[in-house]
């Protein structure tokens, strides 16, 4: 797998939140349930996404925004219309008074809202680590694609796909969500002036690219820039200059974030020690890592694990 296919396989949805919404103007929902990712899509009709800075995208009809947590934003039917209803942590939704909506707006399975033309498709990662940190580096705050720009039948399949209730439906739905972000990172990422496409365009070179595929193929490995440079072919310099330019960081600082990226995945199962993972990832020990993902992410492995595993049940 190349490494820009490695960035891809991040989304690793597991029970996501995802939710038709049928709605009549005038209508606006303001989302500050802090989910690291969410995916707001057009089935049918038109509707506003409006930031809490900045200025009001329109999306039309099998448009798609992909909005990067935790700052709130609004979707609505008109940039004016005021808020009536609040989504909060944990999709609780209410008045901008308080009162309870959940119950009151539903209309079937995954399906809410006050019926109408309008359809929202929406589709929200909850889960530590169900998208990677460097994925989610990747994307601007918000990312809007016009239908035009990419054609693709997902966002009808999803459609289609939501309102059913059959064995398995659930994880169908988180692997249709995980498809469609990453089809539309991968449109992003193709535009010349996308933020973050200088990751993307770093492939085309042929020492960094080569230097990538060597530290995502082999992690655990005892990298250095000198012996990362002689199976690239160049000078330690010029390895260090040209992957810092075209990546955005430097070669041992992209190791150290693509091995806590793999422990982060790795620790999701349970049954798998620390240290294992620690082996696994370029780490000696335990200790070692836990370490460097405290020092990177604010929490130990054990820590990570834990809200991963109470998330999940």
């Amino acid at each position: 797998m190349d490494a820009l296919g490695r960035l891809l396989d991040g989304p690793r949805a597991h029970g996501a939140f995802v939710l038709r919404a049928l709605l009549d103007p005038p209508w606006s929902i303001h989302v500050r349930d802090r989910s690291p990712l969410t995916l707001v899509a057009v089935a049918t009709g038109e509707a506003w996404l409006v930031p809490g800075d900045g200025e009001a995208v329109r999306l039309r009809e099998n448009d798609i925004a992909l909005v990067r947590g935790p700052e709130p934003y609004t979707v609505a039917d008109d940039p004016a219309t005021e808020p009536t209803v609040i989504v909060h942590p944990g999709q609780r939704c209410t008045t901008p008074d308080g009162e309870e909506l959940c119950e009151v707006l539903r209309l079937g399975v995954r399906t809410w809202g006050t019926g109408g033309d309008t359809t929202l498709l929406v589709g929200a990662y909850e889960l530590p680590g169900a998208i990677s940190r460097r994925l989610l580096a990747a994307l601007p705050e918000r990312l809007v694609l016009p239908h035009a720009e990419w054609e693709s039948p997902l966002v009808p399949l999803l459609a289609a796909e939501i309102g059913r209730e059959e064995p398995g439906q659930t994880v169908v739905l988180d692997r249709l969500l995980d498809l469609l972000v990453i089809t539309a990172l991968r449109t992003h990422l193709a535009r010349a002036d996308a933020a973050g496409s200088a990751w993307y365009h770093a492939h085309s070179d042929p020492v960094v690219s080569h230097a990538l595929r060597l530290l995502h193929d082999n992690p655990a490995l005892p990298w250095t820039v000198a012996t990362l440079a002689a199976k690239t072919g160049v000078s330690r310099a010029v390895l260090a200059r040209r992957f810092t330019e075209l990546v955005g960081e430097s070669p041992m600082a992209y190791l150290t974030g693509w091995r806590l990226a793999l422990a982060a995945d790795l620790l999701r199962e349970p049954d798998t020690t620390v240290d294992a993972v620690a082996r696994k990832v370029g780490y000696g020990s335990a200790f070692a890592l836990s370490t460097a993902f405290k020092r990177v992410r604010g929490v130990s492995p054990q820590q990570h694990r834990d809200s991963t595993v109470s998330s999940v049940g």
